[in-house]
């Protein structure tokens, strides 16, 4: 090869080297850049409102049971659950009116009567409270079917037919003050009670302890 073909030789190499370069770069540039990544956090789901969740009821169960007073119990409480609260039914009672699946609200009255018994309430067992109006009842047990309104508690006395809380009240302040009450007549020197409220609740008082 003579001196003067060299630089021509050297040449064409060049243009076949960069045009490879040419060739490589263009694939290169060509090739699909990966899409890039994104992350969506997922939409919060709403929650719902807090509900308040009811308190225990209190409930006065008398009549026929083993141990009449106000319970306090959970809430949705069926009759039942207040029967078996109160000791069960005595053997006196009548369990044949009380409806044991019936529920309860707050303030109710469970009154079990005893096997013929004709004394008020009427055969209304469950009175669920109403405003303004004093459920209707009749007496613990714990005396023989009778309140003895000697000892007696605001709740018991409450429950006598036409004795609300205020007279309940008058008849604990009046055995406070001037001690015992010798005969159940004696309940008329009470301020509101009358010969004719007297009339109402006479059949279901005493003065006698069961112990007596």
């Amino acid at each position: 090869m003579s001196g003067e073909q060299r630089p021509f030789i050297w040449f064409v190499v060049g243009l076949l080297a960069g045009a490879a370069l040419a060739i490589v770069g263009l694939t290169l540039a060509k090739r699909v850049r990966p899409a890039p990544i994104v992350i969506v956090p997922p939409e919060l789901t709403p929650t719902a409102a807090p509900t308040p969740t009811p308190g225990p009821i209190q409930v006065f169960v008398n009549g026929q049971v083993a141990a009449p007073a106000v319970y306090t119990l959970p809430p949705q409480s069926r009759v039942a659950d207040a029967i078996a609260a109160a000791n069960g039914f005595t053997d006196e009672a009548d369990t044949a009116v009380v409806n044991l699946a019936l529920s309860l609200n707050d303030g109710a009255q469970v009154y079990v009567p005893a096997t013929g018994d004709n004394a008020p309430p009427p055969p209304v067992v469950v009175s669920q409270p109403a405003a303004g109006n004093q459920p209707t009842a009749a007496a613990p047990a714990d005396t023989g079917g009778l309140i003895n309104i000697n000892t007696a508690t605001l709740e018991e006395l409450d429950a006598l037919p036409g004795i609300g809380p205020s007279t309940a009240q008058k008849i604990l302040d009046h055995r406070d003050e001037n001690g015992r009450f010798n005969a159940i007549e004696d309940i008329m020197n009470v301020s509101g009670i009358g010969e004719a409220k007297f009339d109402q609740i006479k059949e279901l008082i005493t003065v006698t302890d069961n112990e007596q």
